[in-house]
């Protein structure tokens, strides 16, 4: 099988289009896609903890770690350790963070609004579908691959 022919294969060339595509919108800005995305992730008001943020990524938290270093050194966020648990920590935006939160909203906002004006609704309704059953296909062989490592280590 042809790899151009794979499922895989077009999803991942897709999402490096599409991550192309931010990367040069962000640049405009001084950021990256993936600050973009970090940003997007943090609640505007209340912040969030800094143990729900990788799981919502879909990063490892040693990624993470580097990442909310690099937030904080740029002004982009700041960490508040809870008084009562200091083992809590809750990541806030700045008011900087919030303006380049706000430039990568209005990027997702423009790119959904260009692929949903071009493609009709019939197909994007598939399209979700779709990728809704793939991911669950994934994520049931993920459990299955999970598991064997468990039964491994008995």
């Amino acid at each position: 099988m042809r790899k151009e022919k794979t499922i895989d294969f077009q999803i991942k060339w897709a999402w490096h289009s599409i991550s192309r595509m931010y990367n040069a919108y962000a640049a405009r800005f001084d950021t990256t896609m993936a600050v973009g995305y970090v940003l997007l992730n943090i609640d505007i008001e209340n912040g969030t903890p800094a143990t729900k943020i990788a799981p919502l990524l879909g990063m490892e938290p040693r990624s993470l770690v580097r990442m909310l270093k690099n937030l904080e050194e740029r002004g982009l966020i700041t960490r508040e350790v809870s008084e009562n648990d200091k083992r809590f920590v809750r990541i806030m935006l700045t008011d900087l963070g919030k303006e380049k939160r706000e430039l990568a909203r209005e990027g997702v906002i423009s790119f959904n609004t260009m692929v949903r004006d071009k493609i009709p609704l019939d197909k994007l309704v598939t399209f979700f579908d779709v990728i809704k059953d793939i991911n669950k296909i994934v994520e049931e062989e993920n459990q299955k691959l999970k598991a064997g490592d468990i039964e491994a280590e008995l």
